[in-house]
């Protein structure tokens, strides 16, 4: 364990941004937070829960609430880790930033999610390049008190361990699905088109665009479909893939992905925002049905 976490963030240089890995895990220094960190929590939090009334997905609003997250202080990670492992035995890892999809795949197979353990400045409120505390206690743990959810992530990561052994098309392909389900997933339920994905839920515009825009595309879950799109990262996304159920993601983990990537090796990517021939659309995300 490292006894003074870093916080580590992307480099600006001449050819633009560029990520930067680290690898350990940290104890949360919750006791070193300034009154401006708890304040960024603090706003983002009312600011976030405000929004996703009737645009969130009940399992994810209830999920929050059971593990009593509020606006009052950031969360001190052993409080949410007492109700994680009691409920899917999931445990939140303190992290200094980004991790190297090998080790990030090695705690997910073992039901650890790792979490930056700093926040975003006050002047970042609205966008920063990498995941924050903020992304990743409001956005992602919710979710994990789901089982089937939180097996699925688990499963994911035993697949990712797998992938990164076969080689970077392979990777491409299994982190095209944690993006467009885990980080940017829109679910179907009684109530209309709700969103689980912690990228939209961490963000006010985003969390409006998914469901109300008319620009982006909601195509309705398929694997082999969303390993061959592209997706944006520096803007909203151009495209959605909407999932019946948390069980229909459990199910597509099951298959051996090997000949699924050999299958998908040569053919070309789908540009990001870009129907395709027999793409099931929604009309919009009010739960109007297929177009």
């Amino acid at each position: 364990m490292n006894s003074a976490p870093r916080r580590v963030e992307h480099q600006l240089t001449d050819k633009g941004y560029i990520p930067v890995y680290a690898t350990g895990i940290v104890e949360q220094p919750w006791a070193d937070y300034s009154a401006s960190d708890h304040e960024v929590w603090a706003t983002l939090f009312r600011r976030q829960r405000e929004i996703l009334k009737g645009r969130a997905c009940n399992e994810f609003l209830e999920n929050q609430e059971r593990f009593g997250m509020a606006p009052d202080a950031i969360p001190k990670f052993e409080d949410l880790n007492r109700v994680l492992k009691a409920g899917t035995n999931w445990e939140i890892v303190g992290v200094e930033g980004l991790l190297p999809d090998d080790v990030f795949f090695d705690h997910l197979a073992n039901r650890r999610f790792p979490v930056s353990w700093w926040i975003r400045k006050p002047e970042q409120l609205d966008y920063l390049a990498e995941p924050d505390l903020f992304h990743d206690l409001f956005g992602h743990v919710p979710m994990l008190l789901n089982p089937v959810f939180a097996d699925y992530v688990q499963a994911y990561g035993k697949g990712g361990v797998k992938a990164f052994k076969l080689g970077p098309d392979a990777l491409q392909n299994l982190t095209r699905l944690y993006w467009y389900t885990v980080e940017f997933g829109l679910i179907n339920t009684p109530e209309g088109v709700r969103i689980y994905g912690s990228g939209i839920v961490s963000s006010k515009g985003e969390s409006i665009y998914s469901l109300e825009s008319n620009a982006p595309n909601r195509i309705g879950f398929d694997l082999e479909r969303i390993m061959r799109a592209r997706y944006k990262i520096d803007t909203y996304q151009r495209t959605y893939f909407v999932i019946e159920s948390f069980e229909q993601l459990m199910r597509a983990t099951d298959p051996d992905f090997t000949p699924i990537y050999a299958r998908l090796q040569g053919l070309p990517d789908f540009p990001a925002g870009e129907p395709q021939a027999g793409d099931k659309l929604f009309h919009r995300g009010t739960g109007e049905g297929w177009a």
